[in-house]
């Protein structure tokens, strides 16, 4: 399961808007992921004004990584090279490296953004 970023801001808000069952999803599953573009898109709103963190924004990643036991995906070539083959459905490059990472390690996307079932991706809310 692959969180994406609004998906792991709810996360560490106590589950946000995230359904009662997939909360309960994310808490039976083995492993959680979340990919670096996550941190990219954090660290950028938070430089815009469009989010405020208690702490920095690679502190709160840190924190939240390691409080809800998740687990890193770095972006490599495979997932970059892939975010470019994606039809140009969503214009969000952040997503398209999530739908690409969730597409190569094939794992749904906790997302409420529908779009990525656009992309054959599973996606839960």
């Amino acid at each position: 399961m692959l969180l994406d970023t609004c998906a792991l801001l709810w996360l560490s808000q106590g589950g946000g808007q995230l359904s009662a069952a997939t909360c309960k999803q994310i808490n039976d599953v083995p492993v959680v992921y979340v990919s670096a573009i996550s941190g990219f898109e954090i660290g950028i709103k938070v430089r815009k004004g469009k989010l405020t963190l208690p702490v920095s924004p690679v502190e709160w990643f840190e924190e939240i990584i390691a409080h809800h036991d998740l687990h890193l995906l770095p972006l490599d070539l495979a997932i970059c090279l892939q975010s470019t083959t994606l039809p140009a459905i969503h214009a969000d490059p952040c997503d398209r490296f999530i739908i690409a990472t969730a597409q190569i390690h094939k794992l749904p996307v906790v997302t409420a953004d529908g779009v990525f079932l656009q992309y054959g991706v599973t996606a839960l809310n």
